[in-house]
């Protein structure tokens, strides 16, 4: 801070001097002069002081960054990274299943489209038995599997190629409005395409109505698309209910399972899912892969968006990536075996962290208790921006809505559509839950967000206003 001050000082001795060599020549008196040097040395004190008072405060400052930093962290126990709870984003690969994709990269490196050597025969009989393992989860057949690049591709073929190969007769799609992004931005394609839409509201829960959904089928509806399990507060949805109502109807019915497959009991037959996407990254698979369950019996057709060599039985070509594939097949395998165990450590480190952030005074609980995934918890801090809270809590690696949206400061639109204004909207955090979440990291981010919260909300005028028994709503605010 001394190089601003001495800059400060030169320039207003400076300043001075320029003044005295002026002074003969406009004939400015004596008195003048002596109470521009009196200003001069006024200014370069008050400058002084400023500079003092502003290295002090940049002093405090750092030394609380210091020590809240350091807020009980133990790098024997929770390592130098920060301890992950975003895992609806996505998961850590599983050692099983990279143990199984490493072969792949090495020695099994035909092309599984190869069908005239051995090379190519290895990799597509594991292809086939991994297409077989993510078809078991879902109790569907392996030929009703297409591999994919993820669920947003999966999304769009489902709903664009649907459209595209009914939309002769017909012209109509029902969604909701709490989807995925690429759900909502390929209906809003197909809109612009002449496509009608009907997005479904939801209640303050998050789950729609179902007398609402059958009221809105038409003669020329072609598709029902509705996520099983949303991915920012966590709603399971009531698929089966749904299923039933598209197949009296004789409407095909998509559903956007990527938060929901081998998360939760989904039987393709029992349910009457017609189309289904999936995603490898979601259930510790790698991520670059995921798959389109496309149903054959009543058969459904789709027009394909990526045409060429007619692999995945013409809809969906391009040469498949063994290891991906493989590792894919691996997961689902997994998520089948250890489905009761990984469900009840999910639920039990669940109820733990939501017992301990209601705890926290002025929290909201987004979305429905009842019909939710455990693994998904989204919390709104009253009086405080989500963006600060995710800014202190740098040591704990969260989100305040879906990944795919993150880069935009609106916002979520999931929480609008179930009744949240703007300022609780702001103030979601969203918790992930998955297989390799330990207990101890539990009470870590619940001890750290009681502390880092209360300070954020020392510093909020709001909170003061509340604690001195402002009603805010009654508060006229003036805009500038």
């Amino acid at each position: 801070m001394q190089l601003p001050i001495h800059f400060t000082n030169r320039a207003l001795q400076s300043s001075a001097r320029r003044m005295l060599s002026t002074s003969a020549i406009r004939g400015i008196s004596a008195t003048g002069l002596n109470r521009m040097a009196t200003a001069t040395a006024t200014a370069t004190k008050t400058a002084t002081k400023t500079a003092t008072k502003t290295e002090e405060k940049t002093q405090e400052k750092t030394q609380f960054h210091l020590n809240f930093k350091n807020f009980n962290r133990d790098d024997t126990k929770y390592g130098h990274r920060p301890i992950y709870m975003d895992m609806q984003a996505t998961t850590p690969v599983d050692p099983r299943v990279l143990d199984k994709m490493l072969p792949f990269f090495t020695g099994l490196y035909g092309n599984p489209h190869s069908s005239t050597h051995a090379y190519g025969w290895e990799t597509d009989k594991a292809i086939e038995q991994a297409r077989k393992n993510v078809a078991d989860v879902i109790h569907a057949d392996p030929r009703e599997i297409i591999f994919t690049s993820g669920a947003t591709e999966c999304n769009n073929t489902a709903l664009k190629g649907v459209a595209h190969f009914y939309g002769k007769r017909k012209h109509h799609i029902i969604t909701t409005q709490t989807e995925h992004k690429c759900v909502l931005d390929s209906c809003r394609h197909l809109q612009d395409e002449g496509f009608d839409i009907t997005y479904l509201p939801v209640n303050e829960d998050g789950l729609i109505d179902l007398e609402q959904l059958e009221k809105s089928i038409r003669k020329d509806t072609c598709l029902v698309s509705v996520m099983a399990v949303n991915n920012e507060i966590g709603v399971i949805q009531p698929i089966e209910e749904i299923g039933k109502i598209c197949r009296k109807h004789k409407v095909f019915f998509h559903t956007d399972c990527a938060q929901a497959y081998g998360k939760i009991p989904i039987d393709v037959n029992k349910m009457n899912i017609d189309l289904m996407s999936i995603s490898s990254h979601k259930i510790y698979g790698p991520m670059g892969i995921g798959a389109l369950y496309i149903r054959r019996r009543p058969r459904v057709r789709i027009e394909p968006l990526i045409n060429g060599g007619g692999q995945e039985r013409g809809l969906r070509s391009g040469t498949l990536a063994p290891p991906l594939v493989c590792g894919f097949g691996e997961a689902a395998r997994l998520v089948r075996e250890d489905y009761d165990y990984d469900h009840a450590h999910i639920k039990k480190l669940s109820d733990k962290l939501v017992k301990n952030l209601m705890s926290i005074p002025y929290t909201t609980y987004n979305g429905s208790k009842e019909h939710h995934f455990p693994g998904c918890i989204n919390v709104s801090f009253a009086y405080i921006e989500g963006e600060s809270l995710l800014m202190a809590l740098k040591d704990v690696a969260l989100s305040s809505g879906s990944a795919c949206t993150s880069a935009s400061l609106e916002p979520s639109y999931v929480l609008h559509a179930i009744g949240a204004d703007d300022a609780l909207a702001h103030s979601s955090i969203r918790f992930g839950i998955g297989r390799f979440t330990t207990e101890d990291e539990i009470d870590y981010v619940s001890d750290a967000l009681r502390q880092r919260v209360k300070f954020l909300r020392d510093l909020s005028p709001l909170y003061e206003m509340v604690q001195q028994g402002v009603d805010l709503s009654t508060i006229q605010w003036a805009g500038h």
